[in-house]
């Protein structure tokens, strides 16, 4: 199915850059709703940030990582070569900006009104994901089985109260869990935490790569035009059909545009003219597919900083953040680290046949994504900057995308979401 740009389809009614869990998700929106459909990406069966994710459908996190304090603390992590926090010095001119617009997301206004606009994404996740794994046939993989905060220390749980009064009121589900209820649920979870937070509505996926196979095949059956290549540039000079320009000098036209290239997109929109604070922040894992224990549901070590989630291929352990850019060489310590964790608080596990895994995830400071129209081109729609949400939103972003290029008014307000918040 995969062509070169000259044998594709001149003019698809929607050219959708980017074969990820989201813009395979815009695409199979799109294709339901009868439009033409061409997918661009540089490498269709290569490895992704879609591939190696902890496989939560995690529509508890409904508040921006910038907690109040959270800017201090980083500062100490940064001591650390092997934290839960990283940056490559080198990395730093460049990512100032996003740093500074991260900070600032820590005003309590501004925090307040983040968390309603992720909310509003999340509350409506299963509306939009259960229909779309029914058709590609997920549902065999798919475990509603909630999820587990664990606390080590009083201290810590008590410091994340206001968070969790606060989650309730943006209608998260949770109960807090004693020492003895931990260990009835999880038994081979270290006997070293004294609280617990059960996430009722919480779920995960068995095997994300497969998830994304699936919705790769599913969009060439309903009809999509593959195009194997890297986007470099969009050009709007044919207002009724702009032009995805390939590496090659190939095009790719369309009557209209989506661009889901995930960390990669800020390079697309700056090609318009449209500017967005958009990093890297590189996570690490290691998957165990002969771990041994008996764990049922994904864990979430809040001290820490990492989890440990269930898949139908072995146990996954990941966490960490790193900002290096999307060039620098991956760190594969850092996956060391996070194995030296997970064997402390899961200390039965069997290491064997472990598999390292680092990818891209597309951040923005503010942890909302760039879902809508560019304002200086409504035939250009952009759905990328998820973090840690990309296979959680995947359903619902494509599903507001193709109201966009439907014409309806998205069940959700966009405004939050818009890249016009980067503009000043």
């Amino acid at each position: 199915m995969t062509q070169h740009a000259q044998n594709a389809n001149p003019t698809s009614d929607v050219v959708v850059i980017g074969g990820g869990i989201i813009g395979l998700a815009c695409a199979w929106s799109a294709l339901r709703d009868g439009a033409s459909v061409t997918v661009i990406d540089r490498d269709f069966e290569g490895d992704r940030t879609s591939h190696g994710n902890a496989g939560g459908i995690a529509v508890t996190e409904s508040t921006p990582i910038a907690v109040n304090g959270l800017f201090t603390k980083a500062l100490k992590w940064l001591v650390d070569p092997l934290g839960p926090l990283s940056l490559d010095w080198k990395h730093l001119p460049a990512a100032w900006p996003w740093f500074m617009a991260f900070r600032r997301t820590a005003n309590k206004e501004r925090f307040r009104e983040i968390s309603l606009a992720l909310a509003s994404l999340n509350n409506r996740v299963y509306d939009d994901i259960v229909p779309m794994f029914e058709d590609v046939g997920a549902m065999d993989s798919f475990y509603r089985r909630g999820a587990l905060t664990v606390y080590e220390t009083g201290e810590a749980f008590a410091a994340d109260q206001h968070e969790w009064a606060f989650k309730r009121e943006l209608g998260v589900r949770w109960h807090a869990m004693s020492a003895d209820e931990i260990r009835e649920y999880e038994p081979s979870l270290a006997p070293v935490f004294r609280h617990g937070v059960f996430l009722d509505d919480w779920s995960h996926i068995g095997d994300p790569k497969r998830l994304v196979t699936q919705l790769r095949d599913r969009v060439k059956q309903l009809g999509a035009t593959f195009v194997a290549g890297t986007v470099q540039a969009l050009d709007l000079a044919d207002a009724l059909a702009p032009a995805a320009v390939i590496g090659t000098g190939e095009r790719v036209k369309g009557r209209r545009m989506v661009v889901a290239t995930g960390a990669w997109s800020a390079s697309l929109a700056a090609s318009i003219g449209d500017r967005v604070l958009l990093d890297s922040e590189r996570g690490y894992n290691m998957t165990l597919p002969s771990h041994g224990i008996g764990l049922s549901r994904e864990v979430i070590f809040a001290e820490r900083k990492f989890v440990a989630t269930p898949l139908d291929i072995g146990l996954r352990i990941g966490g960490a953040a790193e900002f290096a850019g999307l060039e620098a060489p991956p760190n594969y310590q850092r996956s060391e680290a996070l194995l030296a964790l997970g064997k402390r608080f899961l200390p039965d596990i069997n290491d064997a046949g472990a598999v390292k895994w680092m990818g891209h995830r597309p951040a923005t400071p503010d942890s909302l994504p760039v879902i809508g129209s560019s304002p200086r081109a409504p035939s250009v729609i952009y759905a990328f900057g998820h973090g840690h949400l990309g296979l959680t939103q995947s359903a619902t972003t494509g599903a507001l995308v193709a109201d966009l290029l439907a014409g309806r008014t998205p069940g959700i307000d966009l405004e939050p979401y818009s890249i016009k918040r980067f503009q000043n």
